[in-house]
Formats: C-alpha cells, sequence, structure tokens
C-alpha cells in the first residue's frame, strides 16, 4: 500500500487548507486511517482518524478540523479551518498505523 499526502503550503493564520491523501489501493471502510503530524523539534503527534467506529479527533484540532474518506476514490481528506500557527507542521496520513505517506508541510503565518 502506498500513501501519498499533497494539499499542503502556506496559510495565514484563521485561513483554511484541505490536506489530500491518495491510496494506491482500496481504502475499505474496515480499515483505521488517520492523520498524524510532527512539528519541528516535536515528536509526530495524533490529529485525527476515521473508523469503522466513526471518526475521532485530537482535542487540540477538534472543532476546526475535519476528515473525510472518499472509499471509491480511495482518498482521505483532511479540511483545515481557522488555522493556527501552531498547527505548522509535516502531516501524514497513515492506514492502520502500519503503512505511512510522506509528509506534506503546512505552514501556518501568524
Amino acid at each position: 500500500v502506498q500513501l501519498q499526502a499533497f494539499g499542503g503550503g502556506l496559510v495565514q493564520a484563521g485561513g483554511s487548507l484541505r490536506l489530500s491523501c491518495a491510496a494506491s489501493t482500496r481504502t475499505s471502510s474496515r480499515y483505521s486511517m488517520g492523520w498524524f503530524r510532527q512539528a519541528p523539534g516535536k515528536e509526530r503527534e495524533f490529529v485525527a482518524a476515521a473508523t469503522w467506529r466513526g471518526t475521532r479527533y485530537a482535542d487540540s484540532v477538534k472543532g476546526r478540523f475535519t476528515i473525510a474518506r472518499d472509499n471509491a476514490k480511495n482518498t482521505l481528506y483532511l479540511q483545515m479551518n481557522s488555522l493556527k500557527s501552531e498547527d505548522t507542521a509535516v502531516y501524514y496520513c497513515s492506514r492502520g498505523l502500519s503503512y505511512w505517506g510522506h509528509g506534506t508541510l503546512v505552514t501556518v503565518s501568524s
């Protein structure tokens, strides 16, 4: 399984971005898929996940970020609104914590 994340970029605080993660194989709902991020000098942290039970979010992004998946397109999304400078990080997508894509950099300027 290969995952490719894209959609990152530079945005001002308060702005929005949508990340996409394209999978090389079918993304059945039985597989959990998620987004993680790693800020400079920090460890990788959980952001959001979409599982067969539903979605869940880190407290730091709850109410601002929305994760969604389109299994027909083998794609996972992360809609990020009301971005803050502390959201600056490299964002990674993962399937079941076993497969990881290359990250995409999100930079939020204050």
